[in-house]
C-alpha cells in the first residue's frame, strides 16, 4: 500500500475549484492525506493551509491545515472572471502534478475543472482537453476517458469533437483500443476479475439492419465478435436508447459510447453530483469532478463539492488498493 499523498491541481481559479477542493479537504482530511498545488491567493478565505516544500511533508500537516504546494500565479483570481494571464499557470499546475506522479510523489492526481476556452485565448493551449493533455503529458499512446458513479460506468470512444466528425474519427482500430484500455483499466483499477462490457450503436437503432446507417454491419459488429473471440467479455453493438434504463445496467461494469454526449447524458442524468472522470491508459491515476467551472456561482459558497469528495475517494481507491 502506497501513503503518498492525493494532489490536488488547482484548476481554472476563477471557478469553483478552490473552494471545492478547500471543502474536499475539510470532509476527508481525517481519513486520508491530501495536499493542493496552486496560487494559496486563490483559495477561500479562512480557509487553513500551511505551505510545503515537498509532497512528503504533506502528512504532518493534514489534517490540522490543508498542505498546499506553492505555485505562483500571475495575477490574483476574481471569482467568475477569468484573467488570461492565469492560464499558463493552470496548465504549469497540471504538468507539475503529472511529474509528481510519474515519480511517485504523490499516488494520484485529482484535477479541479479548466476551461479549455481561457486557456486557449490565454495560453494558445494545443489540446481539447484535460484527457489529451495527460496523455502527452505522460506518453501514454492513447488514453480514454471514463465517467464513473454508483450507478453508471461509460467510456466515449471520440471525445471533444464535433457530433458532424464523429463518423469520420471513429475507426476499428479507435474504438478496439477504447475496449480493450476499458477492459484493462476494470481489472487492474477497479478489482472486477472478470469485466462485461456493452458497446452502444453508433446509429438510432444500432442501425436498425442497415435501415439507418451501415457502420454497424461493415465493421462495428465483426469488430466485437472478434474481440470477444479472445477471451473478453464484450457485446454489442447495441441500440443506445435502451442501454441505460436499470435493468439493462444490471448486466454490465461499463458501457463504451461512440460519442461524448451518449455516453455523458446518461451518467450525468442518472447521478450529476456523484459522477467521476476518470482517465483509463495511463501511466498515473488521475480523477476529476464531473463537471465545470460554474463561473455563475463560483465564489458564493454555493458550489455542490461532492463530486470531487467522490473523485478524491476513487482516486485514493485506486492507488490504495
Amino acid at each position: 500500500m502506497t501513503t503518498a499523498p492525493v494532489a490536488i491541481t488547482c484548476g481554472e481559479p476563477a471557478g469553483v475549484g478552490p473552494e471545492i477542493a478547500a471543502n474536499a479537504w475539510a470532509a476527508l482530511c481525517n481519513d486520508m492525506t491530501l495536499l493542493w498545488i496552486g496560487d494559496p491567493r486563490h483559495l477561500p478565505d479562512g480557509v487553513p493551509y500551511r505551505e510545503i516544500d515537498s509532497a512528503a511533508q504533506a502528512a504532518s500537516v493534514c489534517p490540522q491545515a490543508l498542505p498546499v504546494l506553492r505555485h505562483d500565479f500571475a495575477a490574483p483570481a476574481t471569482p467568475g472572471t477569468a484573467t488570461l494571464a492565469n492560464a499558463q499557470g493552470v496548465i504549469d499546475v497540471i504538468a507539475r502534478g503529472v511529474h509528481l506522479a510519474l515519480l511517485g510523489k504523490v499516488s494520484a492526481i485529482c484535477t479541479a475543472p479548466i476551461h479549455k476556452k481561457v486557456l486557449i485565448d490565454g495560453a494558445s493551449f494545443a489540446y481539447p482537453g484535460h484527457t489529451e493533455y495527460l496523455e502527452a503529458l505522460t506518453d501514454a499512446p492513447r488514453a480514454v476517458m471514463m465517467l464513473a458513479s454508483e450507478a453508471l460506468r461509460v467510456v466515449p470512444t471520440t471525445i471533444h469533437i464535433a457530433l458532424k466528425d464523429v463518423p469520420r474519427t471513429l475507426t476499428p482500430a479507435m474504438l478496439r483500443h477504447t475496449i480493450e484500455i476499458t477492459e484493462h483499466g476494470l481489472r487492474t483499477q477497479f478489482g472486477i476479475a472478470a469485466p462485461r462490457i456493452v458497446v452502444a450503436g453508433l446509429n438510432p437503432h444500432a442501425g436498425e439492419g442497415g435501415a439507418m446507417g451501415h457502420e454497424e454491419l461493415d465493421w462495428i459488429a465483426p469488430l466485437i465478435t472478434d474481440i470477444a473471440a479472445s477471451g473478453m467479455d464484450v457485446t454489442g453493438p447495441w441500440p443506445a436508447d435502451t442501454l441505460f434504463h436499470a435493468a439493462a445496467r444490471a448486466r454490465y461494469d461499463a458501457a463504451v459510447c461512440m460519442y461524448h454526449d451518449q455516453a455523458l447524458i446518461p451518467i450525468k442524468t442518472l447521478d450529476f453530483d456523484r459522477g467521476v472522470n476518470v482517465t483509463l491508459g495511463l501511466p498515473i491515476i488521475r480523477t476529476s469532478p464531473d463537471h465545470g467551472t460554474a463561473f455563475d456561482i463560483a465564489g458564493q459558497g454555493r458550489a455542490n463539492p461532492t463530486s470531487m469528495i467522490e473523485a478524491i475517494k476513487l482516486a485514493a481507491r485506486m492507488a490504495y488498493a
